[in-house]
């Protein structure tokens, strides 16, 4: 049964953006990965054939455009097989990558086998900062080479930057980068605070100045060169007023597979406590009109005070359900970020933290990695 009574003739849309994440395994340990805080093996992970019919399904369904992400999607060595099997499937593909990993190699037989896109993250501009920030001391000129070679071959060169306190002032630099490796898409993309991220959230939290700064150097190399590259800059939820119409609406749009073959609506559902289809047990098709996973605050009757009242209900349709369970332990409140929610002092809470960060001590980062995941599972108690 359904728990909002909702079915598959109640005008649901079939998903039409697919997030791949082939594994949680990673070479870098950045401390705002969005990966959930209980990492899981490489053995759980979906085989190659596994992931074949997850793709087939979705696209049957009406999925066309795929990204695969990770961890980092670069340590599955069948990556080339799954590309060639979703271009075969008619799927535009994006690999969305550290770099670390590639190789001028790699990148022809991906191109080979159908990749469409490439986009690659850089943690900094500065060699020691991006060492800080990934836990690897070769991962920035290796970042910097592949950056190169995606663009050699013929690829549009797409870079991303998450945007914390501790490199958010270089975004002039930044610009200079992507501007010398020809980049054609700069997202300059604040952290938003899930995951990790949320961990470490008043270490990473830049302030509201910083924020203004960045924003206005990202306006003006714009309004200066008109021609130029893309540029994305992606504020963090805290700073807004009212909520982002987060994933454009629960099951609307969104479908992510995790390594384990578990369906969510958004890559940070898995913290809420819902049993979420396993597609090792039913379909697609199954799994996006038919759980209670997906149908649990599709629509507008799971909406509590504030939100079932708000004008505004149907285009941010009550913000993040994520943030709100991170922030207040209940799924179906109002997100905090809103001013109208009764939790709002818990994102001015970590505002006031943000703004004084420059008057207080460091506290060390928790970097993601398997022995950080053991702690803090063994500290919360959770399984």
């Amino acid at each position: 049964m359904l728990t909002s009574g909702l079915s598959v003739t109640d005008n649901i849309g079939p998903p039409l953006w697919l997030l791949a994440e082939l594994t949680y395994r990673c070479p870098l340990q950045c401390p705002y990965c969005s990966n959930p805080l209980n990492l899981h093996p490489g053995a759980s992970e979906l085989d190659t054939e596994e992931w074949k019919r997850v793709l087939a399904e979705a696209r049957a369904l009406g999925a066309a455009q795929l990204g695969f992400s990770g961890g980092e999607p670069l340590v599955r060595q069948d990556l080339e097989a799954l590309v060639g099997h979703a271009r075969g499937l008619g799927f535009y593909t994006n690999l969305i990558t550290s770099g670390v990993g590639l190789s001028t190699e790699r990148i022809l037989a991906l191109k080979n086998a159908g990749l469409d896109h490439i986009q690659i993250s850089f943690q900094s501009t500065d060699e020691e900062l991006a060492e800080l920030i990934s836990g690897s001391g070769k991962a920035h000129a290796q970042k910097v080479a592949m950056a190169k070679a995606v663009k050699a071959a013929g690829y549009p060169m797409v870079l991303n930057v998450v945007l914390h306190r501790h490199n958010i002032d270089q975004v002039p630099a930044i610009i200079e980068l992507a501007e010398s490796l020809s980049a054609d898409y700069l997202e300059l993309a604040n952290t938003q605070y899930h995951g990790w991220a949320l961990q470490n959230r008043d270490e990473l939290m830049p302030s509201r100045g910083q924020i203004e700064i960045a924003e206005a150097a990202v306006n003006a190399w714009r309004e200066a060169n008109p021609g130029g590259m893309k540029l994305f800059f992606v504020v963090p939820d805290y700073f807004e007023e009212r909520p982002k119409p987060c994933m454009n609406g629960w099951g609307s749009m969104f479908l992510t597979v995790t390594p384990e073959g578990r369906a969510l609506p958004c890559h940070s559902a898995a913290i809420l406590p819902i049993d979420f289809p396993d597609l090792r047990e039913q379909s697609v098709r199954e799994a996006w009109y038919e759980s209670a996973g997906f149908n649990r605050y599709r629509g507008e009757s799971w909406m509590q005070a504030p939100c079932r009242d708000c004008p505004e209900r149907g285009k941010d349709f009550g913000g993040c359900r994520c943030q709100a369970f991170a922030l207040t332990g209940d799924a179906a409140a109002a997100d905090p970020v809103c001013t109208l929610s009764a939790h709002r002092e818990l994102v001015d809470e970590a505002l006031r933290l943000a703004e004084g960060h420059r008057q207080r001590a460091p506290s060390p980062l928790l970097f993601r990695n398997l022995a950080n995941s053991r702690d803090l599972i063994a500290s919360t108690g959770a399984s």
